[in-house]
């Protein structure tokens, strides 16, 4: 069965053209089921995980309902994180573009003055609460023109406690705006302020990652002892991948693990809350073009990173719940392409990881002994993962078919 088009959707000409430039020919689940609800002038609700494509979900159609002439900033979209902002306007600014709109990112850990004086003069603002809220208080320019707001990772954000400052950024928008509440949860308090936000809204859920149907993400769960962890992380990045995100507990622990993977010969770099901006920034950089193909990252990086080549992600200190495992696995397999979680399990952990494997309904491999286990699940009918297009330094290019809509 063919499935309908952005055209069909009633994206703009100049809109598609910018999208299938970038290869993206084919709407993903969450877009076919909220776009044309947000060209219609409808406020919406989606319940939607990382990885599925909500972010062109409202890219897209903000680019059409947005003209060139309009005030400014016409649009704004709050995100908890640094990396979320940053990673949003990258994915949307070619279609931004496209209509003659400008794209800003407002976050802090930097100058006030330029980024005050770009996010006046563009028609979307992609900001985090707190330096927004700065930037209010300064008068750079005020939220009265706003016609679409667009809170993404909402959970995330009363999770980390930016509920009082959303409260008096949407105070300072236009009663008659649209809004678009996108959300890997809408229950619980979650749910009740997304009603308090919107008027009359359509609902979508989407479960999934649509990519599951058709390309795996493969699990495997890998029982060490303290001694063998360094060593069996060093042989796990030794293989054939792409980009590879390495997660550890604590800030401590991810510069004391880059230190020691360099004098095992891998070049690494880290990412964490005591990293400055600039540093995040350039670790982040030097990540996505592969000039250094290893980031080990705390949790801070689980929602925020958004990079199409990550073909590994490796627990080097499991996670704390199924949530966390979701999301950090999330960072794989994005934009229809496969990939690979690795858990290191240690002794004391295996009982824990064994129960979230099994409420995860994966097939873990963790026996009592001692002996290096493994287990894997592939819901795509015997296809299994290798390495990505993009041009990692560690094999050959493999082609998985036309792409669909992004992130």
């Amino acid at each position: 069965m063919s499935q309908e088009s952005f055209a069909q959707l009633g994206v703009s000409s100049a809109v598609v053209g910018a999208l299938s430039a970038r290869g993206f020919h084919e709407p993903f689940a969450v877009q076919r089921l909220t776009i044309a609800d947000v060209l219609a002038g409808r406020d919406v609700l989606v319940k939607s995980p990382t990885g599925s494509g909500k972010t062109l979900a409202f890219g897209i159609p903000i680019a059409d309902r947005i003209a060139a002439d309009q005030r400014r900033p016409a649009a704004l979209v709050l995100a908890p994180t640094r990396e979320l902002a940053t990673q949003i306007v990258e994915e949307i600014t070619d279609v931004a573009h496209a209509r003659a709109l400008k794209v800003t990112a407002v976050y802090g850990g930097v100058g006030l003055t330029k980024q005050a004086r770009d996010a006046a003069r563009s028609h979307i603002v992609v900001a985090t609460p707190g330096r927004l809220e700065d930037l209010l208080a300064r008068r750079a320019f005020s939220l009265e023109a706003i016609r679409i707001l667009v809170l993404d990772e909402a959970d995330r954000m009363l999770d980390m406690g930016f509920r009082p400052a959303v409260d008096r950024i949407v105070a300072q928008c236009p009663k008659n705006r649209q809004t678009l509440f996108f959300s890997a949860t809408l229950d619980g308090e979650t749910g009740r302020i997304a009603k308090a936000y919107t008027r009359d809204a359509t609902r979508h859920e989407h479960n999934e990652p649509e990519y599951h149907d058709s390309v795996p993400v493969e699990h495997r769960f890998v029982a060490v002892e303290h001694d063998q962890r360094v060593e069996v992380l060093v042989n796990e990045l030794a293989g054939e991948r792409d980009l590879a995100l390495v997660f550890v507990r604590t800030k401590r622990g991810a510069d004391r693990l880059v230190k020691r993977l360099g004098t095992l010969g891998v070049e690494a770099v880290a990412m964490h809350g005591d990293k400055s901006q600039r540093q995040r920034e350039r670790a982040l950089a030097n990540f996505q073009s592969g000039e250094v193909d290893t980031l080990v990252a705390t949790d801070v990086a689980a929602r925020g990173i958004d990079v199409a080549r990550i073909s590994h992600v490796i627990n080097f200190d499991p996670p704390e719940d199924g949530d966390m495992y979701v999301h950090r696995v999330g960072r794989t397999a994005r934009a229809g392409r496969p990939g690979i979680g690795i858990t290191l399990v240690g002794r004391e952990q295996r009982h824990d990881m064994s129960l979230l494997a099994q409420r995860l309904g994966i097939d873990h491999g963790l026996g009592g002994g001692g002996a290096v286990s493994s287990g894997h699940i592939s819901t795509a009918r015997g296809h299994r993962p290798g390495p990505q297009n993009g041009g990692g330094r560690r094999g050959a290019t493999r082609s998985y078919g036309s792409r669909r809509g992004g992130r």
